[in-house]
């Protein structure tokens, strides 16, 4: 009865957004008395129907629907309310979704392997793709949960740099859900940038319009999402539009920021249909931005989709090193993704992390202004770019360490110093934190299980630690411009506060990653429980302008009720 309950639930908030009238509530709703964000359509009048298209391929077929219009269709399809599903089909479609196998890190001895080397990840996608399961009523697989992600969600209170692009703090205490060990934070701040001082930009909107696309939550949010960010505009930024289906085309050639009338008609015309040539999607909507190259600004493909690519260059070889190529162009890429039930994961963030830029998902209005007008110098001006974090732990004051998170960014030891290395990117503003669980070395603990004791690394950069010294930790990162990186060294020392005694953000930031642990089922969650979280959170809700904390305590409430 519960499940019928709740799918009649998701039909009725899918007919709302269908309507344009409002947007599923999401845990990041601004306070009250905060204007909501305009969710209506534009009633622009439809641009002229002469798109330039690309050929069908022959090959291309529907995925099992009728005939359906050429991609970037002037003439918007109604959009019909999806039929109630039971809550078999529901958990059905969601396992038709795709994730990487994410084997989390081990512990590692100290005296064994005292360097931890990984790229930044600015990536957000996984805790709002997380929202998006539980606030349907289901606890996202495990695969789907990269704690870095939702950590790096928040804002933290990390210092501006002094000088450069980067300033970093690093801050210890206990750890929450383990007695007797250390948490480690590092905390990196971007420099600000202010909107009128981003330099001209030359974005190409990649957007998928194939038939998968036809969800409310898909094609009708993604046109809102466009919407908010073409309202931020200006008349030195110049935009274009191509789209892909059974074909790419272009629906509008670059066109200045202040025409914004016409480049929201564009928008508002698209309409779902075909299969997804998203391999010719990309090769032209990179041609396009490579032909309108703005030397010393910001030049971006903004790649909207599901991330579904089944016509075209499908070979995720193919496709990882045609965005390289472009990438050395200075042409970066952000994807972002929607949806639900057609998620590919793992495709989107290896796209993005190939294009030196940036992965979230949009699962609601709210999200679409926290990336796209709240966060948008972050999230498309980089500051810096292959930027490598390596802490070096003294085993005088560790024994074991191990980073939460960052698995799939992990690198060897000499990759640090090879400027020939690709890393992440940062945006202006953007704040990235990394957590290490760490075992002193006056524990009594042995190694934990994972770690081997015979593993050998290079010979430590640093040979005489002064003091009581707990690590150092250096960063490398080059300026957008220049292929030669820059080096940040800082220390860590821990004064043996206690987890009550941290800072704000030092809890916020560990009630998350423990969040992160129970939805993975992790072997290192140790004590932490919903109970735990919620407890943490509530004590370290701190200055939350936008309500993404306050959205963060409802969200682990409801997750709490659906635990396994």
């Amino acid at each position: 009865m519960k499940r019928i309950i709740h799918i009649a639930a998701m039909a009725a908030a899918l007919l709302a957004l269908a309507a344009c009238s409002s947007a599923r509530p999401s845990p990041g709703a601004p306070p009250p008395g905060q204007p909501a964000s305009n969710q209506g359509p534009y009633p622009y009048a439809a641009p002229p129907a002469d798109a330039k298209m690309a050929e069908m391929p022959s090959s291309s077929t529907a995925k099992g629907m009728a005939e359906s219009p050429p991609p970037g269709s002037m003439q918007r399809s109604d959009q019909s309310a999806p039929a109630a599903v039971t809550g078999d089909d529901a958990e059905a479609d969601m396992a038709s979704e795709s994730y990487a196998s994410l084997p989390e890190n081990a512990f590692k001895p100290a005296a064994k392997s005292p360097l931890s080397t990984f790229s930044i990840d600015v990536d957000t996608a996984s805790y709002a793709n997380a929202r998006r399961y539980i606030e349907d009523g289901y606890l996202p697989p495990p695969e789907a949960v990269r704690i870095e992600e939702m950590v790096n969600y928040f804002d933290y209170s990390h210092p501006d740099p002094e000088k450069g692009p980067i300033g970093v703090r690093s801050e210890i205490a206990s750890c929450p859900w383990a007695p007797g060990h250390r948490l480690l934070m590092v905390g990196v701040q971007a420099r600000r940038v202010p909107m009128e001082s981003l330099p001209a930009a030359n974005f190409v909107f990649l957007l998928d319009v194939s038939g998968s696309m036809s969800d409310p939550d898909k094609l009708p949010l993604l046109q809102k999402a466009f919407t908010m960010l073409v309202d931020q505009l200006r008349p030195q930024d110049t935009v274009a539009i191509t789209v892909y289906a059974g074909a790419a085309g272009t629906v509008l050639e670059p066109t200045s920021g202040d025409k914004k009338a016409k480049i929201l008609a564009a928008l508002d015309g698209l309409s779902a249909g075909g299969s997804t040539a998203g391999g010719a999607g990309i090769k032209l909507a990179y041609s396009l931005a490579r032909k309108n190259l703005k030397p010393g600004g910001n030049n971006r493909v903004i790649l909207a989709t599901d991330g579904d690519f089944n016509v075209g260059t499908t070979n995720d070889n193919e496709l990882n090193k045609l965005i390289e190529t472009y990438r050395k162009d200075g042409i970066y890429l952000t994807v972002l993704g929607f949806g639900t039930g057609n998620v590919k994961d793992s495709r989107m963030e290896t796209l993005a992390d190939k294009g030196q830029g940036n992965y979230a998902y949009i699962d609601s209005v709210l999200e679409a202004r926290k990336v796209l007008v709240t966060q948008m110098g972050g999230t498309l001006l980089t500051v810096a770019k292959d930027v490598k974090i390596q802490v070096e732990f003294n085993q005088a004051a560790v024994k074991a360490y191990r980073l939460i998170g960052y698995e799939n960014r992990m690198l060897a030891t000499r990759d640090f110093e090879d400027d020939t290395k690709d890393a992440g990117e940062i945006g202006a503003g953007h704040t990235v934190t990394a957590l290490y669980e760490l075992i002193p070395a006056s524990s009594a603990e042995a190694v934990p299980p994972g770690a081997d004791p015979q593993e050998r690394t290079e010979k430590p950069t640093v040979t005489d630690w002064a003091g009581p010294e707990t690590a150092r930790v250096r960063i490398r990162f080059k300026a957008p411009e220049s292929e030669r990186s820059e080096l940040l060294e800082f220390r860590a020392n821990d004064g043996n506060s206690e987890f009550g005694q941290a800072s704000t953000d030092f809890r916020f930031a560990g009630s998350v990653a423990a969040f992160g642990l129970v939805l993975r089922g992790s072997i290192n969650k140790g004590t932490a429980d919903f109970d735990m979280i919620l407890a943490i959170a509530k004590q370290a809700l701190g200055r939350d302008l936008n309500g993404y904390r306050a959205g963060f305590i409802e969200l682990v409430g409801k997750a709490k009720a659906l635990k396994r």
